[in-house]
């Protein structure tokens, strides 16, 4: 099995997006993890468009990078510049990728009149690259039951 961590700034949005996305894509095929380097609360907004696709993050909760200090992962998956440049060094992964999404907090701070829709939007290009990942890299057997469907 898989083991995946997905890493951001705080563990509020992006990267809580995307291990939501790998955790229900990967139907259990690989064990999914995030953190932030400077963690604090799960967004409201993060839990309200992950919900309006059908996927409850709102147990979710930011984790600090240092739990996972020591540890070895197949892949460390980053969200944003700022982690990608501080991931630690004492986290191994066999293979680093890199998506830089814009944060949808960035929006909010700023007053944007649309606020939901910006997350919403972040949601989508997390969905589609999280969905390119699972589709390059992680191996999904696919039963008999869901071929069926």
């Amino acid at each position: 099995m898989k083991k995946i961590l997905v890493l951001c700034t705080g563990n509020a949005c992006r990267s809580q997006m995307a291990e939501a996305y790998l955790r229900f894509f990967t139907q259990g095929k690989a064990e999914v993890y995030s953190a932030g380097i400077n963690p604090h609360a799960v967004h409201p907004l993060a839990i309200s468009v992950m919900r309006e696709d059908n996927i409850d993050i709102s147990n979710a909760y930011s984790k600090s990078v240092a739990e996972f200090s020591g540890e070895n992962f197949d892949y460390l998956i980053t969200v944003c510049a700022h982690a990608e440049e501080k991931k630690p060094a004492d986290i191994s992964a066999e293979l680093f990728y890199h998506y830089d999404i814009p944060d949808p907090e960035e929006a909010v701070e700023m007053k944007v009149e649309e606020p939901f829709s910006v997350f919403s939007n972040t949601r989508e290009l997390i969905k589609r690259e999280m969905l390119r990942f699972i589709g390059k890299h992680v191996e999904l057997t696919i039963t008999s039951e869901a071929s069926e469907m």
